[in-house]
Parts: structure tokens; C-alpha cells; sequence
């Protein structure tokens, strides 16, 4: 069977992250979180903006795979949003929502000054959150008879594999295995040697 083209791995965030500064009498709060989906990260973007009404601005961006948008709520073009996602790029992180929350404190910053202030604290927030090493499993999908499957349960417990949901049939089980690509031909190989070769997988 031809396998399927995985998803490369990437880096992202552990969970959601705050840092904060006061620039020029502006307070300027930053947050960041794993984002898998646009929904997943104007989602966010909505919480923030119900959470702080009173905010002068609610500049944005996020980056998730191939997909990026990104957001000056007002503030000038290419000095709020921009910045904020070559930060997410600049970090090297991925399925990633940033928000930047301004309350105007009296004085302007002028171009140059927002950029260093939305792009510098966005990459203050990434730089400091916490990260996460994200690589895609294969699902493999196995069968085996009732009189082999103390041998599977067995090898299930020692490697490093996630579960699906079991199906009976009149043979025997079916599930579908979650593994490390590179694992998938060693898995199969200690598969046939638990059942004594009764246990077949979509690998064969």
C-alpha cells in the first residue's frame, strides 16, 4: 500500500504565553497560543477583544502551515500586523496566533516606533513562551486474531504508539495504530514476530 505524505513537523507553542510593556505611556500587552485552524486563532482574537473593549487596538497575525493573516485594527498600514508575523517567522514557529493589545497612553509613536514596538514584542512573547515539538503520526491499521491478541497488547505497551477505537470481527480485532513514520517498519516486524506472524497490517 502507498503511504500517504505526512505533514513535516514543526515547532510551536506549549500553551498560551503573555509578556508586556509600557512604551511612550502606551501599554502594549502581547499574546501568543498554538493555533491548528483560522477559527482556532480569530477565536482568539474574539476572546481578547471581549476581554479588553476598552483597547485602543487589537493588532494580529498568525501562521499556520502554508496560511497566514494578519491584522493593524487601525493602526497605520504595515507598521501592527506585518510585524507581528515576521516575528512568528522570525521565532520559527508555527500553528501560532499572535494578538498585540494597545491602549493609547497620549503620545505618538510614529512609524518606525509602532513597528519596533508590535514586531519587538511579539518576538519577546515567542522568544519566552514555552515550545512544543509537533511531529505527525502514521495511522497504521491492524488485524489480528482472537488467539494472538495478548501478543499485540503486549507490543502496544512498549512502544511509543496511540490507540484507536477497536472493532470485532468475526476473526478477530481490527485497530487502527497512531505511530512515528520511521517506526512503521519496525513495528510491523515486532507485530509478526508477537502473533507468530497471524497479525496483518495495510504495511504488508
Amino acid at each position: 500500500m502507498a503511504e500517504t505524505e505526512l505533514p513535516a513537523p514543526f515547532t510551536t507553542l506549549a500553551g498560551p504565553h503573555r509578556t508586556g510593556a509600557v512604551i511612550e505611556n502606551s501599554e502594549f500587552l502581547t499574546f501568543a497560543d498554538r493555533a491548528d485552524t483560522p477559527g482556532d486563532a480569530l477565536a482568539q482574537l474574539a476572546a481578547l477583544r471581549a476581554r479588553y473593549p476598552d483597547a485602543t487596538h487589537h493588532c494580529w497575525a498568525y501562521r499556520i502551515g502554508a496560511a497566514y493573516r494578519f491584522g493593524d485594527d487601525g493602526e497605520p498600514g504595515g507598521t501592527a500586523g506585518a510585524p507581528i508575523l515576521r516575528a512568528i517567522e522570525g521565532q520559527g514557529v508555527d500553528h501560532v496566533m499572535v494578538v498585540v493589545v494597545r491602549f493609547y497612553g497620549g503620545v505618538k509613536l510614529g512609524t518606525g516606533g509602532l513597528v519596533r514596538a508590535y514586531g519587538g514584542g511579539a518576538a519577546e512573547c515567542l522568544r519566552t513562551a514555552a515550545r512544543l515539538e509537533v511531529r505527525p503520526r502514521r495511522t497504521v491499521r491492524v488485524a489480528v486474531p482472537f488467539d494472538a491478541v495478548s501478543g499485540l497488547y503486549h507490543l502496544l505497551g512498549t512502544w511509543d504508539v496511540t490507540r484507536g477505537e477497536e472493532a470485532y470481527t468475526a476473526g478477530g480485532v481490527e485497530l487502527d495504530v497512531h505511530l512515528y513514520p520511521e517506526d512503521a517498519g519496525a513495528f510491523a516486524a515486532a507485530l509478526r514476530d508477537a502473533t507468530r506472524g497471524a497479525a496483518v497490517t495495510d504495511l504488508d
